[in-house]
């Protein structure tokens, strides 16, 4: 086993032979038409914020070409996405070669910019739950700060969607420049497209169109990080059975669960990892994009996981459920908000979830996120990716 000092320095000899071939790439002359995108470190499939931000620009500009990086290329994109797999080579010659770069995650440490290139960073989620960059305290990996600053000296625009996260961003993500207020792109559809794709959702899993669903996405598990970036999912300890009982007696209809991982973790597994399968539930692990989940459910289940505020823009029920609270913060770091800050219920047994579901008011929960979401200046209305794309559009007929 390394130690951190070790391992610091085998990531950092690492980082100095990508920035060789960075350099190296340099010969070949920037495209003035071509974008290069990438979402969660390559283990993306099509979805995320990086996805309605190109959608919106090809449907402007269908000249653009768009190139997205990723670890399997055998996931379906539109044919207008060339698909490429993220070899430190192809990487290095695809983003040295691009008048635009879009990324919901970090590059890797070594990544060099040229001048005159554009990188908008849409990051992978709104509002948080869980601690990230500074607020982890010492539970942050000097690793992860290391390679959070020198990306962020490589970004032109961070994506945000209230002057709260604004606001937060040189601790969050160590970030000082501008910033695009503009609301989360990938929630566009999770508030303007609800009844289109409560229809596509239940049509792709064969459910009647008077099932309800409820969306359960909990985040990844990880230890601390110090040395190796570890991502994984443990048994998920809900007692499925008398969550959907709960949900049938408190809103009637039927209820379907739907088990989503990470992304990052389903790139790795197939499945959820469960202890009793119900017939009334059913993995979309493997489905390509949360939001659209997210904007045909009635209801989200989740820890940490800033899916709850996804779905609280469109003011979708949330509820929270985690029993690892004491062991997550010791791993992780304290959460972003104090006990009782947050406007959704907090269950840590399946006897307190069953309780704040009984209980749950719907219009007290909206009154309680408009308040909530005033206070942050909060933007999501909807056209979120078009403001993105305004931004890049006109970088693109201004520099290139």
């Amino acid at each position: 086993m390394h130690s951190e000092k070790e391992y610091i320095e085998k990531r950092r000899k690492q980082a100095e032979e990508l920035s060789r071939l960075f350099r190296s790439m340099q010969k070949y002359p920037v495209e003035k038409r071509k974008i290069v995108v990438a979402a969660f470190e390559g283990a993306g499939r099509y979805g995320c914020n990086p996805r309605y931000v190109v959608e919106e620009l090809h449907r402007r500009a269908p000249e653009l070409r768009f190139v997205w990086l990723m670890h399997d290329t055998s996931h379906v994109f539109p044919e207008w996405i060339e698909k490429v797999l993220d070899t430190p080579e192809n990487t290095a010659y695809h983003l040295s070669t691009a008048s635009v770069w879009i990324d919901n995650y970090r590059k890797p440490w070594g990544t060099i910019k040229r001048s005159g290139q554009l990188y908008i960073q849409t990051w992978h989620g709104s509002l948080g739950i869980k601690a990230v960059g500074r607020f982890r305290g010492d539970k942050l990996p000097q690793i992860a700060q290391i390679v959070s600053e020198a990306d962020s000296k490589l970004i032109d625009y961070v994506v945000t969607d209230s002057a709260y996260r604004s606001r937060m961003l040189p601790d969050l993500l160590f970030y000082n420049g501008p910033v695009l207020q503009v609301g989360t792109p990938r929630n566009d559809i999770v508030i303007t497209k609800r009844e289109e794709y409560h229809k596509i959702i239940r049509e792709r899993y064969k459910l009647s169109k008077d099932m309800k669903i409820i969306l359960f996405a909990p985040t990844f598990r990880g230890g601390n990080q110090n040395l190796k970036k570890e991502v994984k999912q443990d048994y998920p300890s809900v007692d499925f059975k008398s969550l959907v009982s709960a949900f049938e007696r408190k809103f009637s209809g039927k209820w379907q669960v739907m088990l989503r991982l990470h992304p990052q973790v389903a790139a790795k597994m197939h499945n959820m990892p469960i202890q009793e399968k119900l017939d009334n539930m059913c993995d979309v692990s493997q489905y390509d994009d949360i939001s659209e989940l997210i904007a045909g459910c009635d209801a989200v289940l989740t820890d940490y996981s800033s899916c709850a505020f996804d779905a609280a823009y469109a003011y979708i029920p949330v509820f929270l459920y985690a029993d690892d609270v004491e062991e997550y913060k010791e791993n992780r770091g304290m959460f972003m908000w104090k006990h009782g800050e947050l406007p959704f219920s907090f269950a840590q047994t399946n006897e307190e979830l069953q309780t704040n579901i009984e209980n749950f008011d719907h219009s007290v929960y909206c009154e309680r996120l408009k308040d909530f979401f005033k206070k942050l200046f909060l933007i999501e209305d909807g056209h979120a990716a078009e403001r993105v794309s305004d931004v890049i559009l006109g970088f693109m007929r201004r520099y290139v």
